[in-house]
């Protein structure tokens, strides 16, 4: 059964430049900052290792900021709708699947920079941004509190990256079996 839809074709059915933008770089920084926690996670106590959670850290806290600017611009810019061909062609349950997951990976985009964040000062290390800039502690320090808040930001940071490869495969899908165009929506260019 061939439930593809029509392409899309329609300008107004594609993201803004600036979503755009913001997509690529936020999803990059994602990917790049995943690998680099899971690399660190397992190297010996070290200089390099101290570098690489400082680092670890300034990319968290820059993740943080672009999540709060790609929110303030997709309110300001709302998303174009998604054709109704594309609508019409979707079971219900896959049209769920993309609303939760996008909505999954915005509270994740704040919670697992914020439980960092928070798991630093826990820790008793100040989150210093890029060496210059200390930024505040808002929990207390408190080993058993540190304990959670690392648990937890390791399973936040593994849900998102669970939720990123559903939106991964959920672009591929309509892309390769679905033929209709959806990914041009998020690209560069003209469609």
């Amino acid at each position: 059964m061939n439930t593809a839809s029509a392409p899309v074709n329609s300008a107004s059915a594609r993201y803004h430049p600036v979503s755009v933008l913001l997509h690529w770089v936020l999803g990059l920084a994602l990917i790049a900052i995943f690998a680099l926690g899971i690399y660190m996670h397992e190297l010996p106590f070290s200089p390099q290792r101290l570098k690489l959670y400082n680092w670890h850290k300034w990319a968290g806290i820059t993740v943080l900021t672009l999540s709060f600017v790609r929110l303030f611009w997709r309110l300001l810019v709302p998303p174009p709708a998604l054709p109704q061909s594309m609508v019409d062609a979707m079971p219900a349950w896959q049209h769920m699947a993309h609303k939760l997951t996008h909505v999954g990976l915005y509270l994740l985009f704040f919670a697992v920079p914020l439980v960092g964040w928070a798991y630093s000062s826990a820790a008793g290390f100040q989150v210093v941004l890029f060496g210059v800039l200390p930024l505040p502690d808002f929990v207390p320090t408190s080993e058993g509190l540190a304990d959670v808040l690392k648990e937890a930001h390791e399973v936040l940071a593994f849900a998102m990256a669970a939720l990123v490869l559903l939106h991964v495969a959920g672009a591929v899908k309509h892309q390769v079996i679905d033929r209709d165009g959806l990914m041009s929506r998020m690209g560069f260019g003209r469609s």
